[in-house]
């Protein structure tokens, strides 16, 4: 099952995806260009990964970790499917990153690899925008690097976890303007999944709508002002917005 959360006819609603578009707790159907699309979850603590795809890391010029890089985000960066993301008047580099996110189903501590999908409600899509001008130290990211508002696209679908056969096996792409810029695989991450919920949980409480974005591969691009920016994960969905001036 896909979930979303939407605005229709001046309500918050969690609407569920349908071949028809999406059928709001009325039973109401309603077409995509009706609503506007949410995060389709309240995101509480956000662990961003960086350099987990070795592809990347290289193209940045930097070794790959020897244990994972985390950094947190806030809340208001999050906007979702169909939205526009602010590019600061200074910016040189701002490029997109097309990210697996993984979303947190139940809390639990010191949750072994073995465990670790028992903790997963599910997946959806981000696009975790980075303004490299920011960048002081890679091993220690800026916070206007990654938590700039509307800089996080994410959604549109939150698709449940038993829906996605091998979270661990599925292509991502990334188009600009129609052309394909980025590709990739999840199955190239460093540390994969059961990984990253071991290493968090082991010194802290993951908690119900957690949400870990896993990283990027390798092929980005400066994003321009009027850019359309679409990124897409092999059975979790597409995500699509635009880039405006600030």
């Amino acid at each position: 099952m896909k979930k979303a959360r939407v605005a229709y006819n001046g309500t918050i609603h969690n609407a569920v995806g349908v071949e028809e578009g999406l059928q709001l707790p009325s039973g109401q159907i309603v077409e995509e260009n009706d609503v506007i699309f949410l995060p389709p979850v309240q995101p509480k603590t956000v662990f961003a990964l960086g350099l987990n795809y070795a592809d990347h890391a290289k193209e940045l010029s930097f070794n790959a970790p020897t244990e994972p890089l985390v950094f947190l985000k806030g809340p208001n960066t999050f906007v979702g499917h169909r939205s526009k993301t602010v590019r600061p008047l200074d910016a040189t580099n701002m490029h997109y990153e097309c990210e697996l996110a993984v979303v947190i189903g139940r809390s639990g501590k010191h949750i072994k690899k073995e465990e670790a999908y028992d903790y997963v409600a599910g997946y959806t899509v981000a696009n975790d925008y980075a303004v490299r001008d920011y960048l002081e130290n890679y091993y220690r990211p800026n916070l206007k690097v990654k938590n700039r508002d509307t800089c996080t696209p994410i959604g549109p679908w939150l698709v449940d976890a038993s829906d996605v056969g091998d979270p661990m096996n599925l292509s991502l792409r990334t188009v600009v303007n129609g052309n394909v810029t980025q590709e990739g695989n999840t199955r190239d991450m460093i540390f994969d999944i059961p990984t990253l919920i071991e290493y968090l949980s082991s010194f802290m409480t993951l908690n119900e709508h957690d949400i870990i974005l896993t990283g990027t591969p390798e092929g980005l691009v400066d994003t321009k002002i009027g850019d359309e920016v679409t990124v897409e994960i092999e059975g979790i969905g597409r995500l699509t917005n635009w880039i405006v001036s600030e």
